[in-house]
């Protein structure tokens, strides 16, 4: 288990990867219209499941919703 900011909160997650953190989140991460950053830097989607994650990471994770 490690702590992580998640789009600005913090908070303790047993992952490595952040396709693990993606999947842990319900988010998949096949969809389209998903960016992820960590500590300020974009990840490219072809490296999530390669990208490991430590402790205090700042990971923002953008994707489209609809509402108003």
């Amino acid at each position: 288990m490690m702590r992580l900011k998640v789009n600005g909160v913090e908070e303790d997650v047993a992952v490595t990867t952040v396709s693990e953190l993606l999947a842990v989140r319900g988010i998949d991460s096949a969809a389209r219209f998903v960016a992820v950053a960590v500590n300020s830097s974009v990840v490219r989607r072809s490296e999530w499941s390669s990208k490991l994650l430590g402790p205090g990471d700042d990971v923002e994770i953008v994707r489209p919703f609809s509402g108003g």
